[in-house]
């Protein structure tokens, strides 16, 4: 039976990591240890995660990130692995921490990189391992992603399709409604990029590929790590591996430009710009004029604070304020 890490990040959002921790109880999956990796949470969140296993019976094993290098393959099995961070390393960051605790391990053969902010169906592991069995060239896998509070909406079937003339991704079979037929192999032809609330990894994927660029903070991580392995793996969809999503709620996620939170309007252009950079040079006339666009939104909703973060972007300056909002390391 094939061992699967399930790495889940927390940031000050300890009830939502537990009721995550929760339906992975409930998990048919038989091989599995959740890892939860502490960024630096301000609020109670270790205290709250730490009585709810309590409260369940569970054994858990606590270190630093710091101690996560060694070979830990000598350490008896927990039911639960819980890895504090001194300060918020981002999506990125976080989960790096908990795959190279996985890779030392010994034992993993895939890790399952899970928002906290999920609640999973039973099977929901179980449908990932099989369609990612089923073609070794595979490497990420994502699952149906059905909104938590609206659950008949479909937020991602699997991942979707990043557009490097806009810089913008579009989750496939977004505004779907849940129960209309899924053509999934239709869903993996579109894929270039797995939907990052739940992707499963191949061991080989991440010793081949590397670990997530922690460059990035928060966004454009998932199609990073897509592009990288482009040619090398494949991604896929298992459409009955079903995870709700409340999407955004730890750090204010939205597509209306009037309802995202500065950190998320931050992190989302700053990224599509060191994402473009990086990989797609040529688009960056595009994408510049498409922040012309976004900055001419912000003032006409009057967010003043907004249209000067987007102009000091557009000229290669990044605002140590909103970095600090995100109580990571501020970068020069």
């Amino acid at each position: 039976m094939n061992r699967v890490y399930i790495i889940i990040v927390n940031w000050n959002g300890g009830h939502d990591t537990v009721e995550c921790l929760e339906s992975l109880l409930r998990l048919s999956y038989p091989s599995f240890t959740p890892v939860v990796c502490d960024n630096g949470s301000s609020d109670d969140s270790l205290e709250v995660i730490k009585r709810w296993a309590e409260s369940r019976g569970l054994c858990y094993n606590e270190f630093s990130s710091t101690e996560v290098a060694y070979d830990s393959r000598s350490e008896a099995d927990f039911p639960l692995v819980i890895i504090r961070s001194q300060m918020n390393l981002g999506f990125a960051g976080g989960s790096n921490v908990g795959m190279r605790y996985a890779l030392a391990r010994g034992d993993c053969d895939y890790v399952w990189l899970l928002n906290n902010d999920t609640v999973v169906d039973t099977d929901a592991l179980t449908r990932l391992v099989e369609r990612i069995d089923l073609q070794p060239s595979v490497g990420m896998c994502g699952s149906t992603i059905r909104l938590y509070h609206d659950p008949d909406k479909i937020q991602a079937l699997g991942g979707g399709y990043y557009f490097r003339w806009i810089g913008l991704p579009w989750h496939y079979g977004r505004f779907r409604i849940w129960g209309k037929k899924i053509d999934q192999r239709r869903a993996e032809m579109w894929m270039n990029y797995v939907e990052g609330a739940s992707m499963l990894i191949s061991r080989k994927f991440v010793e081949e590929i590397g670990l997530m660029c922690e460059d990035y903070f928060l966004y454009f991580e998932e199609a990073d790590w897509a592009v990288r392995a482009k040619g090398r793996f494949k991604l896929a969809y298992a459409r009955q591996s079903i995870v709700y999503h409340k999407v955004g709620a730890s750090i204010g996620t939205s597509s209306n430009p009037a309802k995202k939170s500065m950190v998320c309007d931050y992190f989302n252009i700053r990224n599509r710009i060191l994402f473009t950079k990086r990989f797609f040079p040529a688009a960056l006339p595009t994408i510049y004029l498409g922040l012309l666009g976004a900055l001419l939104v912000r003032l006409c909703l009057g967010r003043w604070g907004r249209v000067w973060m987007i102009i000091k972007l557009l000229f290669g300056y990044n605002d140590a304020q909103y970095e600090i909002s995100a109580g990571c390391r501020t970068q020069t």
